[in-house]
């Protein structure tokens, strides 16, 4: 019996997180050839969809992937993600969320060079906050 992929469950849960604290949920998608969505819209190898009630309609999150319509110059689209794809969701407005590692998509045949670089980090959306470390002084 193999055992089923975290992903859609981790997913989920953050999908639900944002829509119970009224935070925007975003999925980063790596985009391959065979994926069909607006090409428009791709920088980097990468596309970020809002995925909000709002901005989406029938949003599944299957175990095999994310699948909704959206409007985009205002013609309808159906975009169905496979799980591989999707390299991270989270809370546009707290910078928090959960990022995922490649699961074989630079496997995929792909004219276009997809690399096997991380998760952008310099979208100003996923910079982290600098912790400072805790400083302990002794008081007499």
């Amino acid at each position: 019996m193999m055992n089923q992929s975290t992903k859609p469950y981790l997913i989920r849960s953050i999908y639900d997180w944002c829509s119970d604290n009224g935070f925007t949920p975003y999925i980063s998608v790596k985009v391959f050839k065979e994926l069909d969505i607006p090409k428009e819209y791709v920088r980097d190898n990468e596309i970020v969809f809002n995925i909000s009630a709002i901005a989406v309609h029938e949003l599944n999150i299957s175990n095999d992937g994310l699948s909704f319509t959206a409007r985009f110059n205002g013609i309808a689209k159906r975009l169905d993600i496979p799980l591989d794809a999707i390299k991270g969701i989270f809370a546009k407005e707290v910078n928090q969320g959960i990022t995922f590692s490649s699961d074989g998509i630079e496997n995929r045949d792909n004219t276009e060079s997809l690399g096997n670089r991380s998760f952008n980090q310099n979208t100003p959306i996923f910079e982290e906050k600098k912790v400072r470390q805790p400083k302990l002084r002794v008081i007499k």
